[in-house]
């Protein structure tokens, strides 16, 4: 039964990842993990007794305690990933807003230069009205 329900997830976990790469939700550099850990889990369900020898070579005594090890070293590295991506963006974020202030602030110098040259062309501006 427990390999009924490994190879399912790791089914759904491949239809959902294809689904979101083909909707665009997620990159592909995110989809890349996600793929591999299915098919880690379609491999562990098709073949329970690797799991079994894992431990084995290993030394683990309960399998499931490999599992959830493992599980608990790839999570960590997801969580450091992410942060990673995330100061990027943060970075990213703030020289785009500081590059946007700047854009702005000479847009409106431009303007402050535009509106006096108009007002020095004016031809009714010229005149001191002494005609």
């Amino acid at each position: 039964m427990i390999v009924i329900v490994g190879i399912t997830v790791a089914v759904v976990i491949l239809a959902i990842v294809g689904w979101m790469l083909l909707t665009r939700r997620m990159r592909e550099k995110y989809a890349v993990m996600w793929i591999l850990i299915a098919l880690a889990l379609l491999v562990l369900g098709v073949f329970p007794n690797l799991l079994l020898w894992a431990t084995a070579l290993f030394g683990v005594q309960v399998p499931a305690n490999m599992l959830f090890a493992v599980a608990i070293v790839l999570l960590l590295g997801v969580a450091l990933h992410l942060s990673w991506e995330l100061s990027q963006a943060e970075d990213e974020i703030r020289r785009t807003a500081e590059e946007a202030a700047i854009s702005r602030a000479e847009l409106e110098g431009l303007r402050n230069r535009l509106s006096a040259l108009e007002e020095c062309l004016r031809p009714d501006a010229g005149d001191s009205g002494d005609r």
